[in-house]
């Protein structure tokens, strides 16, 4: 079975979907994202939503640009134990990690959030674009429990402006997540 992948185009008129391969590829010129590229290495189903012109920011404006539920739209965060590792916690957009449950779950003492002037240095990413996949160097993962009672998720597509919707069965084959209650 050949991987399909979809670009959502938010200020699109048409409402269906054109998937994005072989021929079609011409006729759309998509933007890639690293992120996209990676998982299109590891032949894995995905659709990115491009919701650039929406003029959404915060993770509940995205929500609304996509039309989608809070609860499947995941924030990725990048925070640093009292051990000095690093850790990357995904919750839903309205959610807020609770640093206590967090540090239980990566067994450290305490967590903390990282400036975001060491966000970009540290994952290649910037605030607001930051993805679980591609970062810089792969830190242990963590996605809050309720994301497997979805048949798909969204996260950063690596970009501002950019989501990636996949099977959290999926986004596992390219980054070791774990579960846990995390908010």
């Amino acid at each position: 079975m050949g991987v399909i992948n979809q670009i959502i185009d938010l200020d699109n008129s048409s409402s269906q979907r054109e998937p994005i391969h072989g021929d079609n590829m011409k006729k759309q010129k998509a933007e890639k994202t690293n992120v996209m590229r990676i998982i299109e290495q590891h032949k894995l189903p995905y659709e990115s939503h491009d919701y650039s012109r929406s003029g959404a920011i915060s993770g509940m404006e995205v929500v609304e640009a996509l039309g989608q539920e809070p609860g499947r739209m995941f924030k990725t965060l990048v925070t640093q134990g009292a051990s000095k590792n690093y850790y990357v916690f995904m919750v839903p957009v309205d959610g807020e990690l609770h640093l206590k449950k967090a540090a239980k779950a990566v067994g450290e003492k305490n967590i903390a959030m990282i400036k975001s002037k060491e966000l970009l240095p540290l994952t290649g990413y910037i605030h607001g674009g930051c993805s679980p996949i591609g970062m810089k160097k792969q830190f242990r993962t963590t996605i809050h429990q309720t994301a497997r009672d979805y048949p798909t998720v969204f996260f950063s597509g690596g970009k501002i402006g950019h989501q990636i919707e996949m099977a959290p069965d999926d986004l596992q084959k390219i980054v070791p997540v774990e579960y846990a209650d995390i908010i």
